[in-house]
């Protein structure tokens, strides 16, 4: 590989399912306006590392329609490369997501994927993405709930990459609407053999574990014990924790009023990944986490208020600060 290609390859692969998202300002039963967007975990932590100056690199499946062109041309227009992505022309539809506000920032989201184009991923889909030059290969436990051969794509992507000496970072992100806790576990347990970074939220853990009565302390160990680097928990508004060989490290949330809560996760992930991309250590990845999901958080979509690398610093200003 010349110079020049290894500048130009991605830093980080991801891939999954990306939906067209139709978002309602208010209960669906009483009808009013829908707003289009697209959504999808892996594709909301690619577009915020993109924005962040990161090169980054999303391949899965949209169908031949109006709606997986949305998502490409959405996706090639927040910068991230696309070039991998198939059109299936079997007659498999791109996935839809409905988001409706219930009470407060509680969202409940109602999932039209089955049987969709982005279900069926398979490895030869994938593998050719992982370049040399690539650092990281992110993954998000919803990938392996879609099919089988979304689950086997994953664990053939998260092989070859450990193999290759790419960082496997898995994002447990659970679905209860996509499988049970029990085929949760057996599927993701495979994954964990090859993961260097897993990240997920306290009522998350369990899923990663041999033992899912495992206090969190000893579930963290024996994850660590078992040849994961670094275990990161997301405790929402009380921050998150990271644990690894060289100790323990907590960060406090970012206080702000949500109005959001969906995709604040994705968000803490492409800040916590860009911090490890840019060589900080791990007290800082964890402050530019919440920062990312803060921003996430105060704004209504999944990654459209997103922080640019020159943003990150907005939530040090003073309360009613304008930039002019």
């Amino acid at each position: 590989m010349t110079t020049q290609a290894a500048r130009s390859a991605p830093e980080v692969v991801t891939f999954g399912e990306t939906m067209a998202a139709l978002r309602a300002n208010s209960a669906l039963r009483l009808g009013g306006s829908l707003g289009l967007s697209v959504a999808g975990a892996e594709s909301n932590v690619a577009i915020g590392l993109a924005r962040l100056g990161h090169r980054v690199r999303w391949t899965g499946r949209v169908g031949a329609d109006e709606l997986g062109a949305l998502v490409l041309r959405t996706l090639r227009a927040e910068s991230v490369d696309t070039g991998h992505a198939v059109v299936d022309d079997t007659g498999r539809p791109t996935g839809l997501l409905l988001t409706e506000p219930r009470t407060g920032t509680l969202t409940r989201v109602s999932y039209y994927r089955s049987g969709s184009a982005g279900s069926a991923v398979t490895p030869s889909d994938v593998l050719p993405t992982l370049t040399p030059g690539t650092r990281v290969l992110h993954l998000t436990g919803i990938t392996p709930a879609l099919s089988p051969s979304a689950a086997e794509a994953a664990l053939a992507a998260a092989t070859t990459a450990r193999d290759s000496g790419i960082t496997v970072c898995l994002d447990v992100n659970y679905r209860s609407r996509l499988w049970t806790a029990d085929r949760a576990r057996t599927a993701l347990r495979p994954l964990l053999a090859r993961t260097d970074l897993l990240i997920a939220s306290e009522d998350e853990l369990p899923l990663a574990l041999e033992r899912p009565d495992a206090s969190e302390s000893e579930g963290v160990h024996s994850l660590l014990a078992e040849g994961v680097t670094e275990v990161v928990i997301k405790r929402g508004a009380r921050g998150a924790t990271s644990f690894s060989a060289s100790g323990t490290a907590d960060c406090p949330a970012q206080q702000v009023s949500a109005v959001d809560l969906v995709g604040a996760g994705d968000a803490f992930v492409a800040g916590y990944l860009s911090g490890l991309l840019q060589g900080a250590d791990i007290p800082a990845r964890l402050h530019r986490a919440v920062t990312t999901a803060a921003f996430a958080v105060t704004t209504r979509g999944d990654w459209e208020g997103l922080p640019t690398q020159a943003e990150l610093g907005l939530f040090d200003q003073p309360e009613g600060t304008t930039i002019r």
